[in-house]
């Protein structure tokens, strides 16, 4: 059975690059080459004699029907070359007639009119059955250019590439479709039409970003959702954008219809979801289905109109699902929980997050067991159509980056979508990987249904007026081979239309009576409100020297290195045997490793941070001999909660929306996202605007995901200077989130634990320290992580003064800037001023802040100092708060406007440095 596994293989690679060679000689290598031109040479000047010499031949390459090598070799490149270029032929455009590729002529490849009656056979084909070239022909024209265009041939590995096309080859020797598969499309499709139908009556003018043209989407959902269970799958986690969301809520996920109709209302509010809601074509929604064979779970993210942005918010919710039921790799591998993405044409070829996302897919930190890609081509985005939108052929091609096999399908073809569905889960089941459905369809509406698409498109909509929907169409094709009388035809139509007027009926009478629970959405999570009530997060002494001892051993024979084993360690052996100093690192892995003994699993991501950007973390030892890894977090106690530290591929966009989407999956996990310097969160800008900031007020989906960002004025020049805390400040309001700059690392310590600690969850965003993670006075005893001990949003002076009552100047300040501010107060002897440090600048603690300068009765002035220029930093947030509370004007001393964060040279940061330090003091 090996043996015969290999030779096919073997026969496959040798198909394979005879191909290459006959279109150009230069694209295998020179020992192919030389192989191929002797065996062409052999082909032309040989005709074979006898049994020696088809022996000859057919160990050579196969049999060769006829007697006729060059025959074959022509055969083996007309087989090849369909497998690989067939799509471009095929009939998948409902609304376009196919062309064929002059490269699939038969002249191309030396064939004759009478060769077409040659028996030919390819061992490659159909087990090299024998049968006349035309004939071989028309069954590869069916197989590789009839309603499915195949692109698997980019696959390099032989096995996958290989199973790929047994069932594509398999499926086009199908005779007759099961009967009941056929209703059940037909079902599905006529539900997606009615759904559409029915709310534009009874909501006129109301957009609600249809379906209309692509219906066929959901034979594609349906079938993959009724193989789930025999396929092993039990959650489904799903994300698409806003276009024919409605439908697949209602017809997919079996979201309430009176709950849909009632969002068309106009006297809907979204009263039940705390903040200020979304628009119905936003929401998410949950749901267990149902099934003849069992019972799935299927979830629908909630998400903005960035278009592609849920993609990998959904692909840490699915792994999250993943660890949560146990089917994170260690005994199904990923199996249980589907990730299944729906995208636009336009949107999959346009949006970089796309090929990040794909980027994702067999990375150890962030793989799901591949993803069901689903896009419903409408052949246009918006106005711009394809030649206007890309510079590649398909809209899929980048899915190629990862060899994904891609299935290009007639949208109106419903029993090769039916195929396609059951095809695209049996192949992610089978491999791990993602695969890729293009459903070539249309838009009978515009943008939106106000919208009047033929401005843009006249020819097109020419061809759509009058044109019978896909579900009339196949009802009739149906009826008229006799897999369903007219009758019964009919009296479907009928069910489904019934079943939509009873659910708006119901509407009516929960609205009037007052009912609305009814109307509730199932994805919402209701939580306590915020407060600042303080909680005890210390530990106790026996638990700080049980997790030190662990993070400074290593096993037996372990070469850690050098720099390490000398100061790295022992300081920190040192720092547990004293009491102190705790360093930031040191802080921060003490917490986490508190937090495991308790139970709660940690998760940290991003580029470089095992190590850490500034070699300050190393969560994970390397042997310095065999590069053998030791995660020390993972050895604290047999029953200790999961460790997770990855170094993430070169991407913040989707890292961040990923660790969001795990946030969302595991809430009792502390997930982490690291940006290698704070400016890099740009990059991600539109998961901390539409996701993290937003999302609890949205949609109630609360996250409690930590956000750590590098920032610090050291006079490295504006890139990598600051984290832009002014966007973050700027996006607070309701209690959303928790905007923190921290001065010590016990603060650190304490605020890290506090996210698992509380009530309630709030996403964090820290800007984290550079310089001060070595800066020897920006340290913590032991004493302050012990037990009681616990986070303060704001800490006093920590210089005693003899009397309090000379103070006549508080500066305020956030951050590193506060060490540099002591060292002044310090060099200069300065008695009269003190120094407060606003640790948590959102939510702002008003009544602590009044507390504290109570004690110095005769302070006069007050003053805000930062690093950051005037029009950045925290000063247009902080101000208006700070008077309030001191009834008084604040002043400011820092650096003037600026375009950019920092200046490029040194010498001018320093001395800028100096001048607003000074102006603390004198302004």
């Amino acid at each position: 059975m090996k043996s015969s596994v290999s030779a096919r293989l073997n026969a496959d690679i040798l198909e394979e690059k005879y191909a290459l060679w006959s279109e150009d000689p230069s694209s295998v290598d020179g020992t192919w080459g030389a192989f191929f031109e002797g065996f062409e040479l052999g082909c032309a000047q040989l005709k074979p004699r006898g049994a020696a010499a088809a022996t000859t031949a057919t160990s050579a390459s196969g049999p060769a029907p006829d007697g006729d090598l060059a025959f074959y070799g022509k055969v083996v490149s007309l087989v090849y070359n369909y497998r690989t270029l067939g799509h471009t032929q095929a009939d998948i455009n409902p609304i376009g007639a196919p062309e064929n590729n002059p490269r699939l002529a038969l002249k191309q490849f030396g064939f004759t009119e009478a060769d077409l009656d040659r028996e030919a056979s390819n061992p490659f084909f159909r087990d090299g059955a024998k049968m006349k070239l035309r004939d071989m022909l028309a069954a590869l024209s069916v197989t590789y250019s009839g309603p499915i265009g195949f692109e698997f041939m980019h696959i390099h590995n032989t096995t996958v590439r290989h199973w790929v096309r047994e069932r594509i080859e398999r499926h086009a020797l199908r005779e007759v479709d099961p009967p009941n598969r056929q209703y059940k499309s037909l079902a599905w499709l006529l539900e997606a039409e009615a759904f559409e139908s029915f709310v534009g009556k009874k909501f006129l003018g109301e957009k609600r970003f249809s379906l209309e043209g692509g219906e066929g989407a959901m034979v594609i959902l349906n079938s993959i959702l009724n193989a789930c269970p025999r396929e092993g799958v039990l959650e489904i986690e799903m994300g698409m954008s806003h276009r024919g969301r409605l439908n697949v809520l209602a017809n997919f996920l079996a979201k309430s219809l009176p709950t849909i109709l009632f969002e068309f209302t106009p006297n809907y509010v979204p009263d039940l979801v705390a903040g200020d809601g979304d628009v119905k074509y936003h929401l998410g929604y949950e749901g267990v289905r149902k099934l003849e064979d069992g019972e799935v779970r299927v979830s629908l993210a909630a998400n903005p109109s960035h278009l592609e942005a849920v993609n990998s918010v959904v692909e840490g919710k699915a792994r999250a699902r993943q660890r949560f039921i146990g089917d994170d790799g260690s005994t199904t591998d990923r199996k249980r929980v589907l990730p299944i993405l729906m995208h636009g044409d336009a949107a999959f070829a346009g949006q970089g997050s796309v090929a990040e996302v794909l980027n994702l897919s067999q990375l150890p930190g962030y793989r799901t067991g591949g993803t069901i890609h689903i896009i419903v081509n409408n052949q246009i985005g918006f106005t711009t159509m394809p030649a206007d939108a890309r510079s590649s052929s398909y809209a899929t091609d980048v899915a190629k980056m990862i060899e994904a096999p891609i299935l290009h399908v007639n949208g109106e073809e419903p029993m090769e979508l039916y195929w396609a569905g059951m095809f695209a889960l049996e192949f992610r089941q089978k491999f791990g990987r993602d695969i890729v459905i293009d459903m070539y369809c249309y838009r009978r509406q515009g943008h939106n249904e106000t919208d009047q698409a033929a401005f843009t498109q006249p020819h097109i909509y020419r061809q759509l007026e009058g044109r019978d929907t896909v579900g009339q169409i196949y009802k009739k094709k149906l009826v008229a081979e006799g897999v369903i009388s007219a009758d019964e035809a009919d009296e479907l139509d009928k069910k489904i239309w019934d079943r939509l007027e009873d659910g708006y009926k119901k509407m009516l009478e929960y609205e009037a009576a007052g009912d609305r629970t009814v109307f509730s959405g199932s994805t919402a999570v209701a939580q306590e409100s915020y407060n600042h009530a303080p909680v005890p997060t210390g530990i106790s002494k026996e638990v700080i020297q049980r997790v030190g001892k662990v993070l400074t051993t290593v096993p037996d024979g372990f070469h850690l290195h050098p720099t390490l084993a000398k100061r790295f360690v022992p300081r920190r052996i040192e720092a547990l045997e004293k009491g102190g100093p705790i360093d930031w690192a040191f802080a921060e892995s003490l917490a986490w490793g508190a937090l495991l003994l308790e139970g709660n699993q940690v998760r940290l991501s991003g580029q470089d941070c095992r190590r850490g950007t500034f070699s300050q973390r190393h969560a994970v030892f390397y042997d310095s001999e065999t590069r053998e890894r030791y995660i020390p977090l993972q050895n604290l106690d047999e029953n200790q909660a999961k460790f997770c530290v990855y170094n993430s591929l070169l991407s913040e966009f989707a890292v961040l929306g990923f660790d969001y989407g795990y946030s969302l999956g595991a809430p009792n996990m502390l997930t982490m996202w690291e940006a290698q310097f704070g400016d890099f969160s740009n990059g991600c800008q539109v998961i901390i605007d539409q996701f993290i900031s937003s999302a609890e007020s949205k949609w109630q989906t609360p996250s409690d995901i930590v956000l750590l960002l590098p920032h610090g004025y050291e006079g490295m020049g504006p890139e990598h200077s600051s984290a832009r805390l002014e966007r973050f400040l700027q996006l607070c309001a309701e209690k959303n989130m928790i905007v923190a700059n921290f001065t010590t690392p016990a603060q650190y310590f304490h605020a890290l634990r506090r996210q698992k600690k509380r009530g309630f969850r709030k996403p964090m965003i820290v800007m984290t320290p550079k310089s001060l993670l070595t800066r020897p006075e920006a340290v913590s005893r032991l004493d302050e992580f012990g037990e009681g001990s616990c986070f303060q949003e704001i800490l006093p002076d920590s210089m005693t003064f003899d009397d309090p009552s000379r103070v006549n100047r508080i500066i305020f300040c956030t951050g590193k800037v506060y060490y540099d501010l002591q060292a002044h107060r310090k060099e200069h002897d300065i008695k009269n001023s003190a120094i407060i440090r606003i640790e948590q600048l959102y939510p702002f603690h008003n009544e602590m802040l009044e507390a504290i300068i109570s004690q110095y009765p005769s302070a006069a002035k007050y003053v805000w100092c930062q690093e950051e220029p005037l029009n950045m930093g925290a000063w247009s947030y902080i101000f208006p708060r700070l008077e309030r509370v001191l009834g008084q004007k604040v002043r400011y001393a820092g650096r003037d406007r600026a375009s950019s964060p920092a200046a490029g040279s040194k010498a001018m940061h320093y001395r800028e440095q100096k001048a607003l330090i000074d102006s603390a003091f004198s302004v």
